[in-house]
């Protein structure tokens, strides 16, 4: 494997000079000099479901309708088999308003609402671990020669995570090639937002595995197994309890995913070790202190 792996054509790709997503802020170093740094954008977005407004996100404002639709879908608000009518997206009002075909009412839903641990305050409704019962993910075997080439392209990629940091990225990824490559301030913003993306384009999650680059808290656990995708990865670590529930449902759990070294917590069955680490190239280290800074 050379040092500079071959970026695939992602679907779709961070854009991180797309305008509106940064902005320039001049401050003073260390050394008492003026500098002048890239900082990301951050803005609300208020997400109505037909005619009853749900939650309002602080996002970076791109592919809010993908944010929309993942985010009532993997808060149960859309069922299987519920057909979405429309997602109409007003930039001046900062609002998204999906429609449907049937009636819906949350209120209850809307009264009992768990702040979770993640960045932008995630919130999840009702009962986190509604629908878990009811999950079967694939035995999907993972070599690890597709995981060091996910890690290595993914980490090169040209995307605000490198830009300016203090965000997370989520890629929704199959084999050894990454798909969508979603940002956002929150994770589970970006994880939404690919979740989304699956919904409006009707693609499967069978064989399909998620790369993270935010920690394994229980949530995103939830998250992706509820989403029927059976691999989970990171760079950054777990929490016990994410470990647990990924256990219950059979969730192949990964982090810690540094150059050559990464540690299986849950589903270590499924792994199957095709290559030597020791023949992989170094990482650079810029993308390690990065990954250090923003875990």
């Amino acid at each position: 494997m050379s040092d500079t792996p071959q970026r695939p054509e992602y679907l779709i790709a961070p854009d991180p000079g797309r305008a509106g997503l940064t902005r320039a802020v001049r401050g003073v170093d260390h050394m008492g000099q003026s500098a002048e740094i890239s900082v990301v954008e951050e803005r609300p977005l208020t997400i109505f479901l037909n005619g009853q407004e749900i939650v309002t996100a602080m996002t970076i404002g791109d592919y809010p309708e993908y944010l929309a639709l993942g985010f009532l879908r993997n808060q149960g608000m859309l069922r299987d088999g519920e057909t979405v009518t429309g997602v109409d997206y007003d930039e001046d009002l900062e609002t998204v308003v999906v429609r449907t075909d049937g009636q819906t009412s949350y209120e209850e839903k809307l009264r009992k609402k768990t702040r979770t641990s993640g960045c932008a305050v995630g919130t999840v409704f009702g009962d986190m671990m509604e629908g878990l019962e009811e999950v079967t993910l694939p035995a999907l075997q993972v070599k690890t020669s597709d995981l060091y080439h996910l890690a290595r392209v993914i980490n090169t990629t040209p995307s605000l995570y490198l830009e300016a940091g203090a965000i997370h990225g989520t890629v929704l990824c199959q084999g050894a090639r990454p798909l969508v490559y979603m940002e956002d301030v929150g994770r589970h913003n970006a994880v939404d937002k690919i979740a989304g993306w699956m919904l409006s384009e009707g693609v499967s999650a069978e064989d399909k595995i998620l790369y993270t680059t935010g920690r394994l808290t229980s949530e995103m656990v939830i998250k992706t197994a509820l989403m029927g995708i059976p691999v989970l990865a990171s760079r950054s670590g777990f929490t016990a309890w994410g470990v647990e529930i990924a256990q219950e449902v059979g969730l192949t759990l990964i982090g810690r995913m540094r150059g050559k070294r990464f540690i299986c917590l849950s589903g270590n069955e499924r792994i199957s070790r095709d290559i030597d680490p020791d023949s992989l190239p170094d990482e650079d280290r810029k993308h390690r202190r990065k990954g250090a800074e923003d875990a």
